[in-house]
C-alpha cells in the first residue's frame, strides 16, 4: 500500500499499567472510533495491531494493542504512530478533509498567483493551520485553515485558493 492508502488516527503515548496495556492517543473526532479502524499498522507497515480499549484514562484512552503483554513492550511503543486504512474510514462531509490529502496539495491566491505547496497541517487547540513552503521564501506562511482565509480546496485538481490575511503575506 502506498502512503496515501493510510491514515494516521492516533499515537501511543506509553505504557499504562504493568500487563501490557497502552495509553492511546486518538486522532478521531469520536476518539473511541480508533479501535473501529483496526488493524492499525505503524508508520512503515511493518508491524500491525488489533484494538480492545480498556477505559479512558487522563490524556486519551487505555487500550490493549495484539502482540504486547508486558509494560516493557508497551513502553517501547511510546511515541509510535497508527495508521488506518483509507478504505475503513468514514467518507467525509464536502467541507471536511483528512489532513494526509492537504499535505502536498499547490496553494495559489485569489489571483491564481502561487503562494506554495502545504508542507504540513497543525492544530495547536484552536483550529487547524496549514503550512505552506514556498521556494525562495525564508520561513514558512502559517494560514488559518478557515473558509475565510481558504474558500477552496479542490482535491481533484490537486490545489487550494487562498485569500490570505493581509499581514500574513
Amino acid at each position: 500500500m502506498s502512503e496515501t492508502d493510510r491514515i494516521c488516527v492516533g499515537a501511543i503515548a506509553g505504557a499504562f499499567g504493568v500487563r501490557g496495556e497502552v495509553r492511546l492517543k486518538s486522532f478521531c473526532s469520536s476518539p473511541e472510533d480508533i479501535a473501529l479502524y483496526a488493524p492499525l499498522y505503524t508508520e512503515d507497515g511493518a508491524r500491525s495491531f488489533t484494538v480492545r480499549l480498556t477505559r479512558p484514562v487522563t490524556g486519551g484512552l487505555g487500550a490493549r494493542l495484539s502482540g504486547i503483554s508486558s509494560k516493557e513492550e508497551a513502553d517501547a511503543l511510546k511515541g509510535v504512530t497508527l495508521w488506518a486504512d483509507r478504505d475503513r474510514l468514514p467518507s467525509l462531509p464536502d467541507d471536511e478533509f483528512y489532513h494526509a490529502d492537504l499535505i502536498g496539495l499547490s496553494v495559489v491566491d485569489t489571483g491564481g498567483a502561487p503562494l506554495g505547496t502545504v508542507r504540513a497541517v497543525h492544530n495547536h487547540g484552536a483550529g487547524d493551520i496549514l503550512e505552506i513552503f514556498a521556494p525562495g521564501r525564508r520561513q514558512a506562511l502559517l494560514l488559518p485553515f478557515t473558509r475565510a482565509a481558504v474558500p477552496t480546496v479542490d482535491l481533484a485538481a490537486g490545489r487550494i485558493v487562498a485569500d490570505p490575511p493581509e499581514d500574513l503575506e
